[in-house]
This record gives C-alpha cells, structure tokens and sequence, in this order.
C-alpha cells in the first residue's frame, strides 16, 4: 500500500471545472503554482491515474491535467473520430484557455506517451514550447508494443462488438497480466477504475480510440527523430515487468536515443503512478532538479 494520501475517486470528480473545445465537454484540473506541468493519462483510463501523484507535485509545480476525448468525464462522442493529434490540439487549447504561455514540462503515460511524442514534435516544428517531458510506461516504438489480447480484439471487425461487452470483470483480467505481481489494484481500485470507463457508456466507444495504435505507426519515424533531436530533457520511468512496455520497451529507447536517461523499476507493472509513486515522485524530482 502505498504512503502517498491519493485522491478519492468522488473528491476529484467534485474539483473538476468545464472546458468547451469544439463544442464538445472536456472536464480538467489544475492545483498548485510554479512552473506549468501537464500530466497525460493513458487508455483506458484518465487523469484521476495521476490521483496519489497530484498533491505531492502542486508543491513544486502548477499541475494541470483533463480527461481527453473518450476518457473519464469528458465527452465521449459516439462517431467520432479520435486520433492522437487531435489530443494534442486538445492539450494546447486547454494551456491557452488557462493562459499558460511559455515552456510547459510534460509528465506522461501511456496513449498519453504518444501525446506527449506529438507535442515534442510540435516543439521542434516551432509550434509548442517543451521544457522537459517524461515518459512512463507507453508505446513509444511501434516495434516494441506488445498490446494485450482486448487491445488486438478492439482493433478486430468485431471491435465495436468487443468494446460493448467489456466489462469490469474484462479489466480485472486485463489489469491483472499488465500490473507487477505484488502491485495488484485492490477491489476498490478497479471498482473506480471502471466508473471512470463505464461513465457515458464509454464502452462502446473503446474500438474507435483504439486507433492510436495504427496512428503510433503513422507518426512513428516523426516522433523518434523528435526524440533524437535533443534540446528538450527526456527520461524515461518505466515499470520493468510490464508486458507491454517494460523492460524491452527501455532497451530500444536506449538503442535509439543519444544519451538516455532511462529509470526501471523492478517488480513494477505497466501502471508506476499508481504501483509504485513514491518511486516514481523520487526520480520525477531528482530529474527535475537536474534541470
């Protein structure tokens, strides 16, 4: 169990505020002062993963988070076409509609790794300004992803199918392979995990979000040449007995980008932030005060 308070799933919900952007509702947050971080949660779940993290990082940091398209409590539009890039636009549009100009540090996970990799892209393209970026665990290389079996039935003809029978017993399972042995999520967890799924029938739109994962494949060479620029910090902490992205995942970040500043985490699943964040909060801030 872990010695950071955490959040309770109600009293976060309760500090939510409302953003329009193109014309659909996107719940965020935003606590402390100093210098911006934007913390990107990862499918299929939402910001409230960050929940033990938030408080212990609005001491140093003005923290700033939202449930992106598909996500948590922000709109999940049935046709819609979600895509990666246009989860960037909606992280700048947020940044803008709280005035945050200059650099922004960027914490990341997950789907939310691929974000972060567009913004990064967008920094060297001139178009966003990056201060540092951190990734947890998440598909940075296409070639490294390793998707669960739910993953490769969603991207299936029978996704839509798949995506409305989920259910919390699926993520129970689904959760049960990608976290560390000793790290499990309690019932109670999961219970919350899955409100925040199932919050607007959310089911039934995880075979359109499921996307990014040919869209990683798109933007692939885009966003490691991104990450082998330099001039923006870059570390990576990763959960090393992931089976999606641990171990092996680090190991072709450290084939492919110049001096990597690489964190594993033995015994620690796909989920650091929420298995292990007092290790994660410790090498957040010791790269940070590096900077």
């Amino acid at each position: 169990m872990t010695a950071l308070a955490g959040i309770p799933l109600g009293d976060w919900r309760a500090q939510a505020k409302d953003m329009d952007f193109r014309g659909l509702r996107v719940r965020y947050w935003t606590a402390g002062e100093g210098e911006p971080l934007l913390l990107i949660h990862g499918f299929p779940t939402a910001s409230w993963d960050w929940h033990y993290l938030w408080q212990p990082l609005a001491r140093r940091f003005r923290v700033i988070a939202c449930d992106m398209l598909g996500f948590g409590y922000s709109a999940k539009p049935r046709g819609h076409d979600y895509r990666l890039l246009e989860q960037a636009d909606l992280k700048q549009a947020l940044l803008a509609h709280l005035g945050v100009e200059g650099p922004v540090h960027v914490l990341a996970h997950d789907y939310g790794d691929s974000v972060a990799q567009e913004l990064l892209a967008r920094h060297h393209e001139g178009r966003f300004t990056l201060a540092s970026c951190v990734f947890l665990n998440g598909g940075l290389f296409p070639e490294t992803h390793r998707p669960v079996l739910v993953q490769k039935l969603l991207l299936s003809p029978l996704g839509g199918l798949v995506g409305r029978l989920f259910s919390r017993r699926k993520l129970a399972a689904s959760f049960a392979q990608v976290f560390g042995p000793d790290t499990q999520p309690s019932d109670r967890e999961l219970d919350d995990f899955w409100q925040l799924i199932a919050e607007q029938d959310g089911p039934a739109v995880m075979h359109r979000l499921i996307h990014y994962i040919p869209e990683r494949r798109q933007q692939r060479d885009r966003w490691v040449a991104a990450m082998q620029k330099g001039g923006v910090p870059l570390r990576v902490i990763d959960g090393a007995v992931d089976p999606i992205s641990g171990v092996h995942m680090v190991a072709r970040y450290r084939e492919l980008i110049p001096d990597a500043d690489t964190v594993l985490l033995e015994g620690i699943g796909h989920y650091p932030q929420t298995e292990a964040p007092e290790q994660v909060l410790e090498h957040y801030l010791a790269f940070q005060d590096r900077l």
